[in-house]
């Protein structure tokens, strides 16, 4: 067994311990989801684990290899670093009911599909951090509009309490239970506003740097593709949300709406053609 895939299956076992002493004081109904300064740790050293299982895997022998298992299990591990700063500063720890299972199952993901591709011409340093600050920002673009569903949930939840209780049966009594788990909206915004920000930062890196290599490589600024299309399409989408928030206070569905749009151009641009030729074709 590769060290990659030890890593992440010790990276899932820690996650998968943790959600475990998490979700045994929810389902005891615990008025309120609250982890003390010992799992705190605990996470932080999940999430170490979770990062070196990350780069045995990608950046293996100065090389860059990827699959969409690993784009998505590092879109997670950004997720985790974001919240445990931002746990730092306001108290969210319901979303852990939530991030911890979706961690555990990320690394279980890359254990289950190995088989990488090998990026090619990624021995340039200049264009494997090119790579790398792409792939953080999809990923972080990916967080956002998991954040962005899990909020619309919440307040289709408080604006329709009387249909929520009458589709209160089996599994739907657990969602509800956790989605009254999680922190206020107000600070949830705060938290996604933070991400769209680096999110947008990262891509704005990520079209910068991959205009500079263009034009040493071919003489032209941006080549004419789908992925650059579509990418450039989801940088608008976000540079506009963040405008209208500056300028206009832009928050609530708006600010939803804009980030699932951006989010679906960035699947365009890469993670749903990719899944579909390494998965569903079986080919890299």
């Amino acid at each position: 067994m590769s060290a990659p895939i030890v890593f992440h299956s010790l990276a899932a076992l820690a996650y998968s311990l943790l959600a475990l002493v998490l979700w045994r004081g929810f389902a005891a109904r615990q008025p309120t989801v609250q982890v003390g300064q010992l799992a705190r740790i605990g996470l932080f050293a999940a999430i170490v684990l979770h990062g070196y299982a990350l780069h045995q895997s990608i950046l293996f022998d100065h090389r860059l290899q990827l699959n969409w298992a690993l784009a998505l299990s590092t879109a997670v591990w950004l997720g985790m670093i974001v919240f445990w700063l931002e746990s730092l500063i306001i108290r969210i720890d319901g979303l852990q009911l939530l991030l911890l299972p979706t961690g555990a199952v990320s690394c279980l993901l890359v254990a289950l599909f190995p088989k990488e591709q090998l990026v090619a011409h990624a021995a340039d340093p200049a264009l494997r951090i090119h790579l790398l600050i792409a792939l953080s920002a999809y990923g972080l673009v990916t967080i956002a509009a998991l954040q962005a569903i899990l909020m619309s949930a919440i307040d289709r939840r408080l604006h329709f309490p009387m249909a929520a209780a009458r589709e209160a049966k089996g599994l739907r009594v657990v969602l509800g239970r956790i989605l009254d788990a999680q922190p206020p909206l107000l600070a949830q915004e705060q938290v996604l506003f933070r991400v769209i920000w680096v999110a947008f930062a990262l891509l704005t890196l990520a079209v910068v740097s991959g205009s500079l290599i263009s034009v040493a490589t071919t003489g032209k600024w941006l080549p004419f593709d789908h992925k650059t299309i579509f990418t450039l399409l989801s940088w608008v989408t976000f540079g506009i949300l963040l405008f209208g928030r500056y300028t206009r206070g832009w928050r609530g569905r708006i600010a939803l709406r804009y980030t699932l749009l951006g989010f679906a151009f960035i699947v365009l641009s890469y993670t749903g053609s990719r899944f579909v030729v390494e998965v569903i074709l079986q080919r890299s």
